[in-house]
């Protein structure tokens, strides 16, 4: 008797397990691919285990990068805050559409209506919408993530060093300029949920929006799903959670670090667990490179050339690794370039969505995911900023810097939370590198190669033509659109 209830029992198990693996089976074959980005704020090309960071480890991004794909030359949109999230979830470049720069608690401007982000697109296809973390395309109702095609938002509405508290947390002088902003808003939808008033505050924001994924990939997964976290961090005033303060050797930057890094391994278990890993296309990139003159508050751009809002490598190329079992090789390394504008279409390709219907700069990369490296889909790369202006191009292993003015790093850092002082720098005539053998840009050699800078200047002209170029006087080109305004 007891022989027959253990074999029942084994059978019972056998039965469920059976069953269980079916359900996952069928959920892989019948349902859309899912697409999660997780977009990191002012994190340095060089700040992954795979590309060389010492002083903290990666284990979940390495793991990402080993059964997936990792890009060599990836770009943000632009090397700032509001402009690259504009690019990434609209598929044009930040200028066509009138954002630039970063958007602050005073401005009245936001994403255009009449734009389709990477949400709408996907909601079109019966996916479920869902973002947790910070958005930064303006803090009024109108241009809130629910006005933009996502079902549901947690997070904060622009950076968290706007807010009434310095970089360290302390208080500011008198007369200082952000004593007239808000306490922090956390928002849950169009209201807000709660509001953070010190930097204890702050610790708190990468473990709730990583719990908040979770439990949208849990209650979501029968259903297509579109989920993007863009974390508050690594952007300053740095916060992290107890259970990785003090854990890496680099300090409170290498602690925020690991903590994004187990955020990711936690969306991949919910993945894994709820049975559509293989089935869902995982992007982890970041927004600009690192903020260098917050020193040991900033990562590193792993030697290329200055840092966040300037046009140099360092500014504009970012990690970049996508995972997606179904149909990525596992392993592989993607040297063509890329840009964060062109996520919207290889998300349209496929899940089979329809393009917006307003003209976007993103072209498709699913192929290059899919395996077939020798492709080239992406022929340029316009490095615009500012305003309108537009501060070189690359085109295949060459880049050709415009004469322009920028903010430069090369001085004394600041450390701990304050900032050092910047230089300003001048371009005077066009320069040219060769990014094959020279990506930290210390080698202008537009003179060995004329016919080349010639060939990246009809690159120029074409820019010029068609979104404008303020550093030569053209206000507009042909098809720049209007910045949403309240």
């Amino acid at each position: 008797m007891k022989k027959i209830s253990i074999n029942l029992l084994l059978l019972i198990i056998i039965s469920l397990f059976s069953c269980t693996r079916k359900e996952n089976e069928n959920r892989q074959k019948n349902q859309q691919p899912n697409f999660v980005i997780v977009f990191i704020d002012d994190m340095g090309f060089g700040d992954i285990g795979t590309q060389g960071v010492t002083g903290w480890t990666t284990p979940n991004l390495d793991k990402m990068a080993a059964e997936g794909m990792r890009f060599t030359n990836f770009y943000s949109a632009q090397p700032v805050c509001s402009a690259s999230r504009a690019g990434l979830l609209t598929g044009c470049y930040p200028n066509r559409i009138g954002i630039s720069g970063a958007l602050f608690p005073y401005h009245e401007v936001g994403l255009n209506p009449k734009e389709t982000t990477i949400a709408e697109m996907l909601k079109e296809k019966g996916y479920a919408t869902a973002i947790f973390g910070k958005w930064h395309l303006g803090h009024h109702k109108e241009f809130l993530p629910l006005q933009h095609g996502f079902d549901e938002y947690i997070g904060v509405p622009y950076s968290n060093d706007m807010w009434p508290l310095s970089n360290t947390g302390k208080k500011l002088p008198e007369g200082h300029g952000r004593l007239d902003y808000p306490d922090l808003p956390v928002m849950k939808d169009n209201n807000v949920l709660f509001t953070i008033t010190d930097w204890e505050g702050q610790d708190t924001l990468t473990t709730l929006y990583t719990e908040k994924a979770v439990e949208f990939i849990n209650k979501n997964a029968d259903n297509p799903f579109f989920l993007y976290v863009p974390h508050t961090m690594a952007h300053i005033p740095l916060g992290v959670s107890d259970k990785f303060r003090g854990k890496s050797e680099q300090g409170v930057y290498g602690d925020v670090m690991m903590e994004i890094d187990w955020s990711v391994g936690e969306i991949e278990k919910a993945l894994v667990a709820n049975g559509i890993a293989e089935n869902t296309v995982v992007i982890f990139t970041t927004d600009n490179g690192p903020w260098l003159n917050f020193g040991n508050h900033a990562g590193s751009s792993g030697g290329l050339r200055e840092g966040k809002t300037t046009s140099w490598e360092g500014g504009q190329r970012v990690p970049f690794i996508v995972k997606w079992p179904a149909a990525i090789p596992a392993g592989t390394i993607c040297n063509q370039l890329g840009c964060a504008i062109d996520i919207l279409p290889s998300f349209a390709e496929i899940a089979q969505a329809s393009l917006p219907d307003l003209k976007i700069d993103g072209v498709s990369l699913a192929e290059l995911w899919k395996g077939t490296t020798d492709a080239s889909p992406r022929e340029d790369i316009w490095f615009y900023f500012g305003k309108n202006n537009l501060n070189g191009v690359r085109k295949g292993n060459w880049k050709l810097v415009l004469p322009h003015t920028w903010q430069s790093y090369n001085t004394k850092p600041g450390m701990d939370g304050e900032g050092g002082r910047r230089i300003s720098m001048k371009v005077e005539k066009p320069e040219l590198y060769n990014m094959m053998r020279d990506p930290g840009e210390q080698y202008n050699v537009i003179d060995y190669n004329p016919e080349k800078a010639a060939e990246l200047m009809k690159v120029v002209e074409s820019a010029r033509a068609e979104l404008g170029d303020l550093n030569v006087g053209i206000a507009e080109g042909t098809g720049n659109r209007k910045i949403g305004r309240k």
